[in-house]
């Protein structure tokens, strides 16, 4: 798993001041992406045991964050590293965790490889970008396809 950008705080990706990182690696490829050198999940700095360490401990020593994004690309390119990164950060940190996916909430659920991650993510911002329907009024999100559903143990809340 590759690291294309780190903001150790942000008020773009979710409610309150958050640490968001950036994922490499996305087969959606959405048109007018915000950010297509995400796509190659070759760009970036390897996540090593010691990069996660840092970024723990960075996580850990704000006292001001409200919580965790992690974005891209697509979080979900590689499921299995994705469930590894949530479950450490989710340990050490005891955070709050939005996960930003082109992946809509039904195609992640009917997949027992994709679903994984979800059981670490407590806001799920799911939906590819659609150029069409991009509306810079909404808030956490692109286009007015792409939604915001709150997780508990995994399954959208009613």
């Amino acid at each position: 798993m590759r690291v294309l950008n780190i903001y150790k705080s942000t008020i773009s990706d979710g409610p309150g001041l958050r640490y968001s990182i950036y994922l490499s690696g996305c087969r959606h490829a959405c048109p007018g992406c915000h950010n297509p050198r995400s796509w190659d999940e070759n760009s970036g700095i390897l996540l090593t045991p010691q990069a996660l360490d840092q970024i723990t401990e960075e996580i850990n020593s704000d006292p001001l964050l409200d919580g965790i994004t992690i974005s891209g690309g697509d979080p979900f390119f590689n499921p299995a590293e994705l469930t590894d990164l949530l479950a450490e950060l989710k340990i050490k940190t005891n955070k709050n965790i939005w996960c930003y996916t082109g992946y809509t909430i039904e195609t992640i659920l009917a997949s027992e490889k994709l679903s994984a991650p979800l059981r670490y993510i407590d806001t799920l911002v799911d939906g590819p970008f659609i150029q069409s329907l991009y509306d810079p009024t909404l808030l956490w999100r692109g286009s007015s396809n792409q939604r915001v559903i709150r997780l508990q143990s995994g399954r959208p809340l009613p």
